[in-house]
């Protein structure tokens, strides 16, 4: 696969821009011409700049309103394009994106279109250049990529095709099967973004929306299986209007556009049986291995595992961590990881093939992480997710491997038994996007659909990634852009929670309050038995319930950038109470968190 990405895609300069694209990976790029002309160099230096960084100029874009337009209207296009063919010779590059006219078009006539078209391309043909015709989803006349296909079927010219661009051509419903019927080598060049479903203008959808592939709703593995049975074999580019994307950090952004491509490209060959394209397989998490916090004083937090009924295993044998655990669940407390607050700083998963995760998610972009281990220590390998929470992978049950190198725990009596239910993750605006698409693609989690939490500070976006079996289950909350995201936290689930809070209260726990006003809801809204209330209030439990079954919960004060939660599921209830989250939202931050 040739990947490539257009300038638009990136924030900065187009000399960042194009240093971010090569340090990613990319080998070539679409120069915007809105980039070219705020650019300080010239045409010839950006030129020399992609041959030193070892990336090609793909296409030169975009040339507008050719088409259905006046006589009078058709010679001020071809001045226009002049010009601009000569800019592109200086460049280096050989084919140009012809967008469908909304602007200027008068004509609604294909014969029109394909006339003025080929006189576009002999002009073009001159100067060595290549024309890719595209259907604009909001075109004025052609707004299909069959049409485009017949008018340049009607053009004739050699030197004219068509570009297939994903958006264009999803967005509007239409059948990307035909695409196979295009010979191959008439489709000049490919754009892929994926974007949400959204009931919009499509051209506010598509400039201020589409997502990288992996992000959205869009089936793009279905469309690209079109797009390699036609016979393409060119580059695979990405063409991604998002004002995120054009806020951020220009390198990350550029590596996490190339792991989307990388991930698409895998899924496609997947779905096709196909060799080429693939990575390593996806490894299935048969156990949540350990959780870990990591920060430079963790003693609140070992206070707080303790008044929980977490039982203390130990310290580890040559570094400062210490781990509890509560039946399966197991924290690890780190003191070498040195955050300024306590933090949710990493996960273990237990898997059949560690090495292989391992390759799979470096094959993706992610970058490979060092600790240091000695003689008879467990070496877990991991990668850090763009955030740098840290995931390692190991292929050993935890008693047969890195369990053994902790000693001096105590044994407790009544303790809390349970397993890690759900671990919950929030990013600041900018980076949940890239966060789906390496829980997707890195660790093989599938996303649920997203829903919005009313908060405090505003409207909180969450999205579940989770395995199907629901061993690994990872709720995303998207803070408001003027907020703080929320803090991290890990969900233990028990038998019995009521148990489990009455003892937490009796060693002294600082829990969090729920409102009484809350309890009165619960009544209007349930109809609960006045004695279930009476014991969900003494406890400042929270419930939920649904067709399938009753969910039960309570949560610890935040210490630094973490907090824990207590839950008991019965029937088969699999959500996360979500219609209390604005309740622990508003609570937490009446507690000063």
């Amino acid at each position: 696969m040739h990947t490539s990405i257009a300038s638009v895609c990136l924030s900065g300069g187009l000399v960042d821009k194009l240093h971010a694209c090569a340090e990613a990976g990319f080998d070539g790029v679409e120069i915007m011409d809105a980039d070219l002309i705020a650019a300080p160099e010239s045409p010839e230096e950006i030129r020399a700049l992609c041959e030193r960084l070892g990336l090609r100029i793909e296409m030169f874009q975009p040339f507008r309103d050719a088409e259905g337009v006046s006589d009078e209207v058709f010679a001020d296009t071809l001045r226009r394009a002049e010009a601009k063919f000569e800019v592109m010779n200086r460049l280096g590059t050989d084919l140009m994106l012809v967008c469908s006219n909304v602007g200027t078009a008068t004509i609604d006539d294909d014969d029109v279109a394909a006339c003025q078209l080929g006189e576009l391309a002999d002009r073009a043909a001159v100067h060595g250049i290549r024309l890719a015709y595209e259907a604009l989803a909001w075109g004025r006349f052609v707004d299909d990529y069959r049409r485009t296909w017949s008018i340049v079927q009607r053009a004739d010219r050699p030197n004219l095709g068509i570009c297939l661009d994903s958006f264009h051509i999803l967005s509007r419903g239409h059948d990307p099967a035909g695409i196979e019927e295009i010979p191959a080598e008439k489709i000049f060049f490919l754009q892929l973004a994926d974007a949400p479903a959204l009931d919009m203008d499509v051209l506010s959808w598509s400039r201020h929306h589409r997502l990288f592939p992996g992000e959205g709703s869009f089936d793009l593995v279905d469309f690209m299986t079109h797009v390699v049975r036609a016979g393409y074999t060119g580059p695979w580019s990405l063409e991604v209007f998002n004002d995120t994307f054009r806020q951020t950090d220009t390198v990350r952004t550029a590596a996490h556009a190339q792991r989307s491509l990388v991930w698409l490209a895998d899924r496609t060959a997947a779905a096709n049986g196909w060799d080429d394209g693939r990575l390593g397989a996806a490894q299935p998490v048969s156990a949540l291995d350990f959780v870990e916090v990591a920060g430079a004083d963790l003693a609140e937090v070992d206070e707080l595992l303790a008044q929980l009924g977490f039982a203390f295993e130990g310290r580890h044998r040559s570094k400062p961590v210490r781990l509890w655990s509560a039946g399966s669940a197991r924290v690890i407390l780190n003191e070498q990881v040195r955050h300024d607050e306590p933090r949710l700083s990493g996960i273990g998963l237990q898997v059949p093939d560690a090495e292989a995760a391992v390759d799979r998610a470096i094959a993706l972009g992610s970058q490979n992480i060092f600790r240091r281990t000695y003689e008879g220590e467990q070496d877990l390998r991991g990668v850090a997710a763009p955030d740098g929470t840290q995931v390692f992978w190991s292929s050993l049950p935890a008693e047969e491997s890195w369990l053994q190198e902790f000693d001096g725990g105590t044994v407790a009596t009544d303790g809390l038994v349970g397993e890690v239910d759900h671990i919950n993750l929030a990013y600041a605006w900018q980076d949940f996007d890239e966060a789906v698409l390496f829980m997707s693609s890195a660790l093989s989690l599938r996303a649920e659909a997203p829903s919005d939490v009313p908060g405090p500070r505003g409207l909180i976006r969450s999205q579940v990634m989770r395995t199907p079996d629901g061993i690994v289950r990872v709720p995303i909350n998207l803070a408001p852009p003027t907020a703080q995201p929320p803090a991290r936290h890990i969900a233990v689930r028990t038998d019995d929670v009521f148990a489990a809070a009455r003892r937490a209260k009796e060693r002294g726990i600082d829990h969090l309050r729920i409102p009484v006003n809350y309890y009165d809801d619960l009544s209007a809204r349930f109809g609960l038995s006045e004695e279930l209330l009476s014991s969900l209030r003494e406890l400042d439990l929270l419930y939920d319930r649904d067709a399938e079954g009753e969910f039960i919960h309570f949560y610890t004060r935040t210490i630094g950038d973490v907090f824990f939660e207590v839950v008991e599921r019965r029937g088969e209830y699999d959500g996360y109470g979500g219609a209390n989250a604005p309740i622990r939202l508003a609570a937490q931050r009446a507690m000063g968190h």
